[in-house]
C-alpha cells in the first residue's frame, strides 16, 4: 500500500540545494565529481598533457620564460633568497605551494598513525615492509646505472609513489578492488611518503644556517605551546606558519618539511567525546534565568567542532584546494619538457633516464613485490583478503607511478637542465607503462579472485 506522505523537498536555501539549470547541470556535476576518488588524478594528468603541449609548441619559449619569471621580496633590508638570489615563479610552487600538499600529506599521515591503517602496528607492518622495498630497489637500480658525477644524486628520484594517480588506476577498477587491497596499497604510499620526507629532509638539504635552523625551533615551540594552552585561533597558526616556513626556507633545509611538521604537531583526536558535548550542553541548561541565546549557540558551535579533530578539519578544508589547484599547478609547472632538438634521442641513451625508468618500473614490481612475500611469512604481519600473486603484481606496479613527488626530488637533486629533462622523460614515461602495467595486473589478479568465489 502507497504511503501518503510527501516525499521532502531538498533545501532551497543553498544553490546545490535547488533544482535551478545551473545548479543541475553544473553545481551538482561538478560536487559528484569532486568526491570521486579518481578526480583528482584526472585533474592532475589533464595538467601534465597540457605542460607538454605547451612546452612542445610554437609558443615554448614563453612556457619556460614563464616559469622563470623573476620577483624579488623586499621587506626594509631583508631580502628573502639573499640579495643576490631572486626568486622564480617556479620556485614559488615548488617551495611555496608544495609545502602546503606536503602539509596535508604530514595530517594524513598524522591521521593514519593515530586512528587508521597505520595505528594498527599488525595491520600496518605488511605495507610498511612492502615500502621499504618499494624504495630500496629503485635506489639501487638508479645508482647501477648512475656511479659517479652529478647524475648519482638523483637515487632518491624512482623511491616515490603518486598517491593521486595511484588511486586514480584502482578506481577505475571500481568495485573490483576490494576495500582491504585499496588501503593497503594507500598505507604503502603513506610510508612512502615518510620514506621521502625523510630522505628530502636529509639528503637533499643544502648548508645550514644556524641562526635560522635556531629561529625555527623557536617557532616551532611556541606553536606547540599554544596547542598545550588549547588556543586555535586560525589566524594565529596562519601567521606562525607562514614564519616557520620562511625560517625554514631560509635555513637551508628544504621549506616543504614545515609543512610536513606542521602536520605532524596537529591534533589528530577530538578535544571531546558527544557525551562530554551533551555534560557541556546539561551544564549551561541548568543555569536557568542566567543562559543567554547567544551563549546556547555559541557552545553549541564549540561542542561540534570539537568532536572532530583538529587534523580531520583542516584535512577536508585543505584537500581539495591541495587536489585540484596546488598539485594541477605544479604538474604544469615541473611536467614540460621540450621533446625536440634531440632531446628525446638523447634521453633513450642517457643512464638517468633508464636509471629513473628502471627503477621506478622493477624496481617498485621487484623490490615491494619480494618483500610483501617475505614479510607474510612473519609472524607479526597480516596480509589483506583479495591479495594473490596477480593482485600483488598490480599494486607493485602502480606504486611505480611516482610523478609527483618524483619530479619534486628531481628538482632538488640537479641543477644541470639537460640532466633534469632526461630524469622528467624518464619519469613520465615510466609512470605512463607502470599505470598501464598496474591496471593489466590488477584487473586479472581480481578477476581470478571472483571467478574462485564463484566456484
Amino acid at each position: 500500500m502507497a504511503s501518503n506522505t510527501p516525499i521532502p523537498e531538498l533545501p532551497k536555501w543553498t544553490f546545490l540545494g535547488g533544482d535551478g539549470r545551473l545548479a543541475r547541470r553544473v553545481g551538482k556535476p561538478v560536487r559528484r565529481f569532486l568526491h570521486v576518488e579518481a578526480s583528482g588524478g584526472v585533474v592532475l594528468l589533464i595538467a601534465a598533457i597540457a605542460a607538454l603541449i605547451w612546452a612542445n609548441s610554437p609558443w615554448s619559449d614563453s612556457y619556460y620564460n614563464f616559469w622563470h619569471t623573476d620577483f624579488e621580496l623586499v621587506i626594509g633590508s631583508y631580502h628573502m633568497g639573499g640579495e643576490s638570489h631572486h626568486i622564480t615563479l617556479e620556485t614559488l610552487v615548488n617551495d611555496a605551494l608544495m609545502a602546503i600538499f606536503f602539509f596535508v600529506v604530514g595530517l594524513e599521515i598524522k591521521r593514519e598513525l593515530v586512528s587508521g591503517q597505520l595505528k594498527d602496528p599488525k595491520a600496518a607492518a605488511l605495507p610498511v615492509i612492502a615500502a621499504i622495498g618499494g624504495m630500496v630497489f629503485p635506489a639501487l637500480i638508479y645508482v647501477l646505472f648512475n656511479t659517479s658525477g652529478e647524475a648519482s644524486s638523483g637515487w632518491g628520484i624512482p623511491m616515490a609513489t603518486d598517491i593521486a594517480f595511484a588511486v586514480g588506476v584502482i578506481s577505475l577498477l571500481g568495485d573490483r578492488i576490494g576495500r582491504p587491497l585499496k588501503v593497503f596499497l594507500l598505507s604503502l604510499a603513506i610510508a612512502d611518503d615518510i620514506g621521502a620526507i625523510v630522505v628530502i629532509a636529509i639528503f637533499y638539504t643544502s648548508d645550514l644556517s644556524l641562526s635560522w635552523f635556531i629561529t625555527a625551533l623557536i617557532i616551532m615551540g611556541i606553536i606547540v605551546l599554544l596547542r598545550r594552552l588549547n588556543i586555535w585561533y586560525i589566524p594565529i597558526y596562519i601567521a606562525l606558519g607562514t614564519a616557520l616556513w620562511l625560517a625554514t626556507f631560509e635555513s637551508g633545509i628544504h621549506a616543504t618539511i614545515a609543512g610536513v611538521v606542521l602536520g605532524l604537531a596537529t591534533p589528530a583526536k577530538p578535544q571531546q567525546s558527544k557525551e562530554e558535548g551533551l555534560a557541556a550542553l546539561e551544564w549551561l541548561r541548568d543555569k536557568g534565568e542566567n543562559i543567554y541565546p547567544v551563549d546556547v549557540r555559541l557552545t553549541a558551535m564549540e561542542i561540534r567542532e570539537s568532536q572532530v579533530s583538529v587534523a580531520e578539519r583542516i584535512e577536508s578544508a585543505l584537500h581539495p584546494i591541495s587536489s585540484f589547484i596546488i598539485i594541477p599547478i605544479f604538474a604544469l609547472a615541473n611536467a614540460g619538457v621540450n621533446m625536440g632538438d634531440g632531446l628525446l634521442s638523447d634521453a633513450i641513451t642517457s643512464p638517468v633516464t633508464w636509471g629513473v625508468g628502471l627503477g621506478l618500473i622493477v624496481g617498485k614490481i621487484f623490490g615491494i613485490t619480494l618483500l610483501t612475500w617475505l614479510g607474510m611469512k612473519l609472524p607479526f604481519t597480516s596480509a589483506p583478503s583479495g591479495l594473490n600473486f596477480k593482485s600483488l603484481l598490480g599494486l607493485a606496479a602502480t606504486a611505480g607511478i611516482g610523478f609527483t613527488v618524483s619530479l619534486f626530488i628531481t628538482n632538488l637533486a640537479f641543477d644541470d637542465m639537460e640532466i633534469i629533462n632526461q630524469s622528467k622523460i624518464g619519469i613520465l614515461f615510466a609512470s605512463l607503462i607502470a599505470g598501464i602495467l598496474g591496471l593489466l595486473f590488477l584487473r586479472s589478479g581480481t578477476k581470478d579472485t571472483t571467478q574462485m568465489d564463484n566456484e
